[in-house]
């Protein structure tokens, strides 16, 4: 019968295996020699450079990416292939219906800063007609003008347009889509992958339009660009999403609520965002409230496989983009992730609870220290001005975990399951990548008509 002892054991060894295995997967060095020995075998093959979409019919961040695509076809010398796919679900969603709900919403709010038309027809997509539409796109799916018929469906769908809808559905077509949806997921599933909404080169991934930069900087590098094409559209993204925070605080950020931040130990996510959250916070002189989580499996919700190496891979590039620290992991789930937080707990005691995220993520994401041991949290507290013998007190307290608990449950209650989830009222923005739409809408609440915040 395995003790309490082994099982630690084991969990540490396990955690050790991961992390070695992110560490190589990670580095610089590893992403150019995949890349090379793709590209070898593609001229070995004499194949054409070919970049696959994977898109779904009700998935908001499909259509944002259908936008775009034309343009990226139009700009590199590349054969896209469009696919009528459909996101895993189990493990892969473990709030599928919180999940659809908050990517409503979010498109919306990119597609306004994008200026993209979304549910301008109808306040709802016409969702009756939505097995329709699905088989007439799975009955054209061979045809050479799939991409554009895709594209015509997705906005019909996202802009609310229900006669449209009802138009092209009703043509007695039916069945069709289940098959070939089918057929794409499992082409999906060989690539590695397994969400809608994807663009796939060369055994990378790229999510919707926050990630369609690093393939066209990718795409660039390999002199793929067309003679003449400026690509300005694809490049007016980045241009978009560029996080302008203002000089001095205006004078209404005083009178608005504190911004929350809920944030995991385990989430390399919200380590990255930890910099930029806190700058807005400052620049606007908000209150910043830290609220601390339990990682999602020790939550009971798991992380298959192909969604770890994904997040990864991802997350180094982001890095990267953000020039943050990152790729020599210690995985802290499990004993890691509870003395953390319950160090926490003493350190804002302390008034020092942003100095511990920052030297604990910096520590866990970036030097491989083992936070589960003394040592590993002696060189995180040590950084962050804390008392050993206290640290030492608080790690041996289970008093942190109600205050946990209720954090998990006002995130869930506010329609974010995951980390990192920015709260500021009843605007809830999840991910570290949309730092800029948070900003955005603080300057909207902040801006009196006066002028433009400087």
């Amino acid at each position: 019968m395995e003790t309490d002892v082994d099982l630690g054991r084991r969990l540490k060894l396990s955690n050790k295996i991961r992390s070695v295995f992110l560490n190589a997967l990670l580095s610089q060095r590893s992403r150019r020699l995949r890349r090379s020995y793709f590209e070898m075998r593609r001229r070995l093959g004499r194949k054409k450079h070919v970049v696959s979409a994977f898109l779904q019919l009700d998935d908001p961040y499909s259509y944002l990416l259908a936008q775009y695509l034309p343009e990226l076809a139009s700009t590199y010398d590349i054969e896209l292939k469009v696919y009528l796919s459909q996101a895993r679900g189990d493990a892969y969603q473990p709030a599928p219906d919180m999940a659809a709900e908050y990517a409503a919403m979010d498109a919306r709010r990119i597609a306004r800063e994008l200026g993209i038309p979304f549910l301008d027809k109808g306040r709802a997509p016409p969702v009756e007609h939505r097995r329709g539409l699905l088989d007439v796109l799975a009955a054209r799916a061979e045809r050479d003008d799939f991409a554009e018929e895709f594209s015509a469906a997705l906005e019909i769908y996202w802009r609310g347009d229900t006669e449209a809808a009802a138009r092209r559905s009703d043509t007695g077509q039916s069945g069709q889509a289940d098959g070939v949806i089918a057929r794409s997921q499992q082409f999906q599933e060989r690539l590695g992958h397994y969400n809608s909404g994807m663009l796939h080169y060369g055994g990378e991934w790229y999510w919707g339009v926050d990630r369609l930069h690093y393939l066209a900087d990718r795409l660039d590098e390999m002199g793929l660009a067309r003679e003449g094409a400026s690509g300005a559209r694809l490049a007016s993204i980045q241009h978009a999403m560029q996080l302008s925070l203002p000089v001095t605080p205006p004078a209404a950020a005083k009178q608005l609520p504190p911004l929350e931040l809920f944030h995991s130990f385990r989430s390399p996510y919200s380590y990255l965002a930890l910099k930029r959250v806190f700058a807005i916070a400052d620049a606007f002189g908000l209150q910043l409230q830290l609220r601390p989580v339990l990682p999602m499996v020790m939550r009971g919700m798991q992380l298959p496989r192909a969604k770890l190496l994904y997040i990864a891979r991802d997350t180094a590039r982001e890095a990267e983009r953000l020039e943050i620290p990152y790729g020599k992991i210690a995985d802290p789930v499990g004993k890691g992730a509870e003395r953390c937080l319950a160090v926490f707990r003493y350190a804002e005691s302390e008034h020092k609870g942003r100095d511990f995220l920052a030297n604990a993520g910096l520590a866990i994401w970036s030097e491989a220290v083992d936070v589960s041991a003394d040592k590993g949290m002696r060189k995180v507290t040590g950084r962050s001005g804390l008392f050993w013998p206290d640290v030492v007190a608080a790690m041996e307290s289970d008093d942190w975990r109600p205050e946990v608990e209720s954090n998990r449950e006002s995130m869930m209650a506010s329609g974010s399951w995951g980390v990192p989830t920015m709260r500021l009222g009843d605007e809830v923005f999840w991910g570290q990548d949309r730092d800029w739409l948070l900003a955005r809408h603080v300057e909207e609440l902040c801006d009196t008509g006066d002028g433009i915040l400087v």
